[in-house]
């Protein structure tokens, strides 16, 4: 019975998450990932340009995975996407629980923490262009779950259990695997085991990485994203890096005190975890000769650390400070609450808090989109602003997984895409050159971009430009054939 009443609060922690953080199908980094279920789901789309979303899906399991699961249930894309996201969200806190569970006896000590990083999901993890758990589904999300099951697993000494948790983990998101295998390797060998053991793994094989020099528009893509390098980082994102350190030992001498073996060991293995991250991330950063390594990103580590960081944080404040006293319990989670929702409305204005699979977007830069899918030829190829992610009101919802169609190479996505994948460079640099200056477009510009890309259609922002007949515009955007 305690069992199904587990299983009933995390389900209403499930929705509680989804009420603060909200829901936003299309938008970052789904861009890069639902295209890649979308191709598999309907071969002809996206004809032209795939390459700088399926170097990502052809490394990965998940869109077979999404797409097989989408044609067994015969469910609407758009409904299925959503089941997938509100499922790793409670998967992420069953982890969560049973993980707490194996560093403290105490109930509401586990609940505080599982609550503690259900309502700071969306804060953002330093210096990685992360966040705890996106508003969205991604792959990301599932390998957190199944990498805290591996680290149940891993202290449950159930190891071949663990080892296929980690190889369905790798099969989703290889770098994020590297992450889970380093951390139970170091709890591991913190626990002093008679035959510790020996692992080896080619980590790099999925990006091909290699010491050969990139291409040379390699660098021009990769310094605009400057997460990569951890000398470029601002003060607050070193805090954040270095913060975990001091914290993660704090709680590893306060669970000795207390005699809390795993949670010591555990905190033990992130503190070395963060230092070795740093240490590689400062080695990529030294030297332009390691600039096509910088792609490891080793300080994405800080994903997973900052997970357990604020679980292990909220089930001490649970055991130590909150107790039973209810008023203690909102005067924590809700302040944090309105303050992560706040947060998430002043990112995505433009956009329900919620985006509910059968209700049409209030954005318009999205309804131009669905537009698109449902008036244009599938072997259209359109040009936008290569910015238009970052323009406010269009609450970076991303034209391809949206709309359903071939475009140029923008400037936010894709340019990330390359930063994996340096082979890219060139066919990405010749296409963003080619929409430089954007906004001072004339017609004569969109011929040259269907005279040397085949461009055919364009998506512009009010009050377009003389010269193109639209059939379709709303306050923000008008789509335009090229004549």
């Amino acid at each position: 019975m305690s069992k199904w009443k587990d299983a009933g609060i995390l389900l209403l922690l499930t929705f509680a998450a989804l009420l603060v953080h909200g829901y936003h199908p299309y938008a970052e980094d789904a861009e890069i990932y639902l295209p890649g279920i979308e191709k598999k789901l309907d071969p002809s789309l996206f004809p032209a340009n795939t390459q700088f979303f399926q170097s990502h899906a052809n490394a990965t399991w998940f869109p077979k995975v999404v797409a097989a699961s989408i044609r067994i249930t015969h469910l609407p894309f758009d409904t299925a996407i959503f089941c997938w996201h509100v499922l790793s969200i409670f998967l992420f806190l069953w982890a969560l629980w049973e993980l707490s569970g194996r560093c403290f006896s105490d109930r509401r000590a586990r609940w505080a923490g599982v609550g503690l990083v259900g309502a700071l999901f969306t804060l953002p993890v330093a210096g990685t262009a992360l966040y705890i758990l996106d508003q969205y589904f991604n792959p990301r999300n599932l390998t957190a779950s199944l990498g805290l099951f591996c680290l149940v697993k891993v202290i449950d000494k159930k190891y071949l259990q663990a080892l296929l948790l980690l190889i369905i983990t790798g099969g989703l998101h290889p770098l994020m695997m590297v992450f889970v295998f380093a951390t139970s390797f170091l709890f591991v060998a913190f626990d002093q085991l008679d035959r510790w053991p020996r692992a080896a793994a080619a980590f790099a094989f999925p990006f091909g990485l290699t010491l050969d020099p990139p291409p040379a528009s390699y660098h021009q893509v990769a310094q605009s994203h400057r997460y990569h390098y951890l000398l470029r980082w601002e003060w607050y994102e070193w805090l954040g890096a270095l913060a975990p350190i001091a914290i993660l030992g704090w709680f590893s001498r306060i669970a000795r005190r207390n005699s809390q073996r795993n949670l010591d060991l555990l905190c033990r293995a992130l503190v070395v975890l963060v230092a070795l991250s740093i240490l590689a991330a400062l080695g990529l950063s030294a030297s332009p000769r390691f600039e096509s390594l910088a792609r490891i990103q080793p300080l994405r580590s800080l994903h997973l650390v900052y997970i357990l960081m604020f679980l292990f944080a909220g089930c001490l404040l649970g055991q130590y400070v909150l107790k039973g006293f209810v008023w203690r319990w909102l005067v924590l989670f809700l302040p944090l609450c309105v303050g992560m929702y706040l947060g998430q409305r002043a990112l995505f204005p433009a956009s329900a808090h919620i985006e509910w699979p059968w209700a049409a977007p209030r954005n318009p830069w999205a309804q131009a989109f669905i537009w698109v899918r449902q008036n244009t030829p599938r072997d259209a190829l359109f040009a936008l602003d290569p910015y238009h992610m970052a323009i406010d009101g269009e609450d970076a919802v991303g034209f391809r997984a949206l709309a359903q169609r071939s475009m140029l190479a923008d400037g936010v996505k894709d340019s990330g895409a390359v930063t994996m994948f340096p082979p890219m460079a060139d066919e990405w640099l010749r296409q963003f050159n080619a929409q430089k200056n954007w906004k001072g477009f004339q017609l004569r510009d969109f011929e040259r971009l269907k005279a040397e890309f085949g461009v055919n259609w364009v998506v512009l922002q009010q009050p377009g430009i003389p010269g193109l007949t639209c059939p379709y515009q709303n306050s923000a955007v008008l789509v335009c054939p090229l004549p």
